[in-house]
């Protein structure tokens, strides 16, 4: 043996072994491999190979304030109520059927439904919008207090305003009569689809980018075209406002001055998933539901280079600032991801909203793809406090117990707790799939398997290229790997489902470019054994 000590002498000395090769492994001590497993993307910088994710917001904006049927002076109440309720459901009913005719009589014969509704038939529809207070009246809301009143619509074609409740739509129907923005889903609602038809509504897919392009265009054309036919504004409420963020960007330079609108409801809210039955019941037993309306100063884009990112945020600001409300990142996505959580029998469906808009704006990803990240961390088997196990985390993504499989858990474990949250879980899978480099390595990873010779991967192929890699996979451990990319059981996987595998468990990526990592980790002269 050599006497030296120093890892670059041979192991034998050169009498013993004159005439044969030796190799020498320099390893220097200041080079250490990246606690990054996906940094060959180009994640982060050399100094910071740490996943970030913001602590999750302490605010619930969709939690449901209507109180319960509590104690002797409410129940007394509500028993007291019952004969006054069967009275306002009758009217409720009356005034519905009576505005449902007279709707109809108004839509009659009436087919160039792109220009705006003749003035006869506005009219017509006078009929319609009184029932819709007399609605009110029974609901409760014998008298409306208001503060200021809205802009012409010369000067402010279009009302911007927060949306708690079924009851404030009534309300601007009756008082403006407005061109609204609304889900494609409220045309099939019985009676109430006919009479918003009546407004020329603009209905959105809120989860088809060609629908919301399609809402924008309707809404450039309610608002800016039509000032001198249209009898009332262009209404949209603040959720649909937040929800075109980037879509809204293509009408910089024409922004139009808007009315601003909050609404105060004492009790009666529809967010949180209560049931449209029990809020009408809590209101015909109330001897009178309190109802606030203030009409804002008309907000003014600051000039022609003003972005319609920066006018929204002003105006969100600006309506926070009335219902002295503190501003979260919230949208209807997290409202998805809340019922997901629901559906899951989750103990705090509330833990699993993320603040959508923010991550749409970080990561461009959607509502839709969040929910399918939420399907999968649901299979996990998260804790009461919404927390995943390591073992669970590879159960579902048919991953062995690995140094490699604890670095990416370690990774999304921003915490360092043992354990990951659905928004830790989320902002990593995101992050990865965010990166320049995603991309290109699904190609190259699909091509490395074999799919550069032909247009599918076999099991084989798929075990010979992960197994030098990833020391002691066994055949069935690979095998439940392949099942996770064959979605159809065929025994190969095509492009499109490897593609398609990876886009949707992009924590999987860090198996196939850990070659190209080891590449680099040689040119710094640094060998890791995983």
């Amino acid at each position: 043996m050599a006497d030296d000590s120093d890892l670059t002498s041979p192991l034998l000395s050169s009498s013993s072994s004159s005439s044969s090769d030796h190799v020498v492994v320099t390893v220097h001590p200041s080079a250490a491999p990246p606690r990054n497993p996906f940094r060959v993307l180009g994640t982060d910088d050399d100094d910071d190979d740490d996943l970030s994710v913001p602590p999750p917001s302490t605010l619930d904006p969709f939690r449901n304030r209507t109180p319960a049927i509590e104690g002797l002076y409410e129940w007394a109440k509500t028993v007291l109520c019952l004969p006054l309720a069967a009275l306002r459901l009758a009217i409720f009913g009356l005034c519905l059927a009576l505005g449902y005719v007279a709707t109809k009589v108004a839509l009659q014969g009436w087919k160039d439904k792109e220009n705006p509704m003749p003035k006869w038939r506005c009219r017509v529809m006078w009929i319609t919008r009184l029932c819709a207070r007399c609605i009110l009246f029974s609901f409760g809301y014998q008298w409306i207090k208001r503060k200021g009143k809205p802009a012409p619509r010369e000067i402010a074609p279009i009302i911007v305003s927060n949306h708690v409740s079924y009851i404030e739509p009534i309300f601007y129907f009756y008082e403006l009569f407005p061109t609204i923005v609304a889900a494609e889903s409220h045309d099939s609602i019985p009676f109430v689809g006919t009479i918003i038809r009546a407004m020329q509504v603009i209905y959105v897919n809120r989860f088809l980018p060609s629908s919301r392009k399609q809402a924008v265009r309707e809404i450039k054309k309610s608002a800016f075209k039509e000032l001198n036919n249209r009898e009332g504004p262009l209404a949209i409420d603040f959720l649909e406002y937040y929800y075109f963020p980037r879509e809204q960007q293509q009408m910089a330079g024409t922004l139009s001055p808007s009315n601003l609108v909050h609404l105060s409801l004492d009790t009666q809210s529809s967010l949180g998933h209560v049931s449209l039955g029990k809020l009408m019941f809590r209101m015909f037993t109330q001897f009178h539901n309190f109802f606030e309306v203030e009409y804002l100063p008309v907000i003014y884009p600051l000039d022609d280079k003003e972005t319609a990112v920066h006018f929204r945020e002003r105006t969100s600001r600006d309506i926070a600032t009335a219902l002295n409300a503190v501003q979260t990142g919230h949208s209807y996505g997290d409202i998805m991801l809340h019922m997901k959580a629901q559906e899951a029998k989750q103990e705090n469906p509330s833990s699993f909203m993320v603040e959508m808009t923010k991550v749409e704006s970080l990561f461009h990803i959607s509502s839709m793809e969040a929910v399918d990240f939420l399907d999968k961390f649901l299979a996990m088997n998260p804790d009461s406090s919404g927390r995943v196990q390591y073992h669970d985390f590879l159960r579902v993504l048919r991953l062995k117990a690995c140094p490699l499989s604890a670095k990416i858990f370690s990774f999304i474990d921003v915490e360092k707790s043992g354990t990951i949250t659905f928004r830790q879980f989320l902002y990593g899978s995101a992050h990865v799939m965010s990166q320049p480099g995603f991309h290109q390595a699904c190609e190259e990873a699909f091509a490395g398997c074999g799919g550069a010779v032909k247009a599918y991967v076999v099991e084989q192929e798929l075990r010979d290229f992960i197994q030098p890699v990833i020391l002691n996979w066994s055949e069935d451990e690979v095998h439940e790997l392949f099942m996770v990319f064959d979605n159809d059981n065929d025994g190969r996987i095509d492009k499109n489902d490897f593609l398609s595998c990876l886009r949707k468990t992009p924590l999987l990526i860090a198996f196939f470019t850990l070659q190209l990592q080891q590449k680099e980790f040689e040119g710094n002269g640094v060998i890791e054994i995983v």
